[in-house]
């Protein structure tokens, strides 16, 4: 009797077309079983979003050869909702999230809907990557980061993580990534603004513009700083919100 191979939940939230999610589909291909709920249309910047006053809709997809994979009309955090209760037939041992186009370090981790991906998957209690290469190109360069991501992959299958954490990982666009360095998420913010223009029938309208603030520059032990110095940055993250260290503070003057 031979060892059943690990199902790998695969999603993202550039779409069920972006090459990004082709690289994850022919890596994880060569590990597991491979199952792909994604978005059916580019999903970015959604957050932890889910659809609930309109209906889902998935539709099966055969784009990729010998792989079943579907596309949803939801967001990122219904996909992975939707697969692990009509799609897979047994429980995903791993699902992984991307690779996304741009990075997800930092601040993006919440805005992100490649991360969120992951975070359902986490929060129902399934080991989860989000990957992201920090090229925003849709002809981005994968291929220097695929050995990474198939070992990181291997190594989490191999020694699961606690309940409640999953891992954001980010890889720097450049052909000689130095190796992986696990990080803590960097302090940084959006200084943003808003232009007022007007439409062409004189109606007023708002362009989000602004920049990134890193506020943690001068460190050498975040994501930010790892990416920039030419390694793949690996942080634990966890869903869990609550500042635990204020908490006795609180108490003390509530």
């Amino acid at each position: 009797m031979t060892e059943q191979r690990p199902l790998i939940l695969i999603s993202n939230d550039d779409g069920i077309t972006a090459p990004g999610l082709r690289v994850l589909v022919e890596e994880m291909s060569q590990i597991g079983e491979v199952i792909v709920v994604a978005p059916d249309k580019p999903q970015s910047a959604m957050g932890h979003a889910i659809t609930v006053s309109l209906p889902l809709r998935l539709k099966r997809n055969f784009i990729f050869e010998g792989v079943e994979a579907y596309e949803c009309s939801g967001t990122p955090a219904d996909c992975v909702k939707l697969a692990l209760d009509k799609v897979c037939k047994r429980r995903p041992d791993i699902m992984v999230s991307g690779i996304n186009h741009g990075p997800n370090y930092s601040i993006n981790v919440i805005y992100s809907g490649t991360m969120s991906a992951a975070v359902e998957a986490a929060v129902d209690g399934v080991q989860a990557i989000g990957f992201s290469l920090c090229d925003f190109s849709h002809e981005a360069n994968f291929e220097y980061s695929r050995p990474h991501i198939k070992h990181i992959v291997e190594t989490i299958l191999k020694n699961p993580l606690p309940y409640g954490t999953l891992l954001n990982v980010n890889m720097p666009k450049t052909d000689q990534i130095k190796g992986l360095r696990i990080c803590r998420q960097a302090g940084a913010k959006y200084a943003e603004n808003f232009d007022e223009r007007k439409d062409p029938s004189g109606n007023t309208y708002y362009w989000m513009t602004g920049k990134f603030i890193n506020l943690d520059a001068e460190d050498n032990d975040t994501d930010l700083w790892a990416v920039e110095n030419g390694f793949v940055s690996v942080v634990p993250t966890k869903f869990d919100l609550t500042s635990h260290g204020v908490m006795q503070h609180l108490k003390n003057i509530l």
